[in-house]
């Protein structure tokens, strides 16, 4: 049975039924806009070998670039983005403390959407009160757009207001969008970093450059990026695809936990399944100063754990972090199995081809459940 954020893809299993996730193609590309991806390709040893072996194997990239241009057109200002990002922070505050989920999910759109989505049904179904975020001096990246979509990101410390008790604050990577003049500005993804961006590229009049989904002077094209990661989170370091994609705590540290979750679902008896899939969200890439590409992505994690054979047993609950998003008391556990997906934002630096034995680092990734629901 196919879901909300699942697609037609072998999963990982860990369990009674252990089995290999065959990897052979890319089924569908991810593209700016709406379209949703399954990474299914191999990749070989090298990079530019893998790169290749993609394109002979009739899997050559021709997605939309993410902007038409990057000459020096100003559709949107330095001073217009600076006064969108004030006027978010404003709203979103005043939308958290409210608990006012309209205002809220009216300036959030993408990934943010379901995240922020998921936070106000916990505020409904359980009461658990909206995270309050503050905000330090942020630093903005506004490519030279010639017309729309309009979108920019932004780095800020953020902290989170937990009862009056402000957390740590942590580097954030924030991206706007504003699809057609008719539509109202939206935070569309945001991902903590684990390390500081690399230096980023200008143009003489201080805008960033935008690259493109499709950009071939780079390691791997953008629009391969996020699929090409998925192959690690679901196979591991052993999989053709790291050849290309650094090791860290979004890929291979990413495997090694859900791997750890799959040995304990099968040492009670159970099948751990899971897929990191490219979600049906925009895009986006920003030049960086040596030639390579700053690429921001969504990403569904769907996972289930559940009885081998797809035969009933007893109950599995339903993971507690998504209690809060089920409504029918049913539905919070599983006589056959669970399902428990989350969505996540990534960003990840891809290197220029000329770089030698550079890998495409994934620098921050950030996510929370989205979806449960036990069958």
């Amino acid at each position: 049975m196919k879901r909300e954020g699942e697609a037609g893809g072998a999963r990982r299993r860990v369990g009674l039924a252990e089995r290999a996730n065959p990897v052979s193609c890319l089924s569908v590309k991810l593209r700016r806009g709406r379209t949703r991806a399954t990474y299914l390709g191999i990749l070989g040893s090298a990079a530019l070998a893998g790169a290749a072996l993609l394109a002979a194997a009739g899997c050559t990239s021709t997605a939309a670039p993410a902007t038409a241009s990057t000459t020096a057109s100003h559709a949107l200002t330095l001073a217009e983005a600076q006064a969108t990002y004030d006027s978010y922070v404003t709203a979103s505050a005043a939308a958290a403390k409210q608990g006012d989920a309209a205002q809220a999910l009216e300036i959030a759109g993408d990934e943010q959407w379901a995240i922020l989505h998921a936070q106000y049904m916990a505020l409904t179904t359980t009461g658990t009160p909206v995270a309050q975020q503050r905000y330090g001096t942020p630093a903005f990246y506004v490519p030279a757009l010639p017309n729309y979509p309009l979108w920019f990101a932004v780095t800020v410390p953020v902290s989170t207001d937990t009862g009056g008790h402000l957390g740590p604050a942590v580097d954030t990577l924030m991206v706007f969008q504003r699809f057609i003049p008719s539509r109202p500005w939206t935070l569309d993804g945001s991902t903590v970093l684990d390390q500081p961006l690399p230096a980023m590229a200008h143009d003489s009049d201080g805008y960033a450059v935008a690259s493109s989904a499709g950009d071939p002077s780079l390691l791997l094209p953008p629009d391969l990026v996020g699929p090409t990661q998925a192959a690690v989170v679901d196979e591991g370091p052993a999989a053709p695809a790291a050849a290309v994609i650094g090791s860290g705590p979004q890929t291979t540290g990413f495997y090694a936990a859900q791997n750890a979750q799959g040995q304990s679902a099968s040492a009670h008896g159970l099948n751990y399944l899971w897929l990191l899939q490219a979600a049906s969200f925009a895009q986006y890439e920003l030049r960086t100063a040596d030639g390579g590409a700053l690429v921001l992505y969504a990403m569904y994690l769907n996972t289930q754990i559940e009885h081998p054979g797809d035969l009933p047993g007893p109950p599995i609950p339903v993971p507690a972090n998504f209690i809060p998003l089920i409504t029918t008391s049913s539905a919070r556990v599983g006589h056959k199995g669970v399902t428990a997906n989350w969505t996540y934002e990534f960003a990840a630096v891809d290197p220029p081809q000329a770089a030698h034995g550079a890998k495409v680092e994934v620098i921050g990734g950030s996510g929370a459940p989205t979806y449960g629901r036990g069958y």
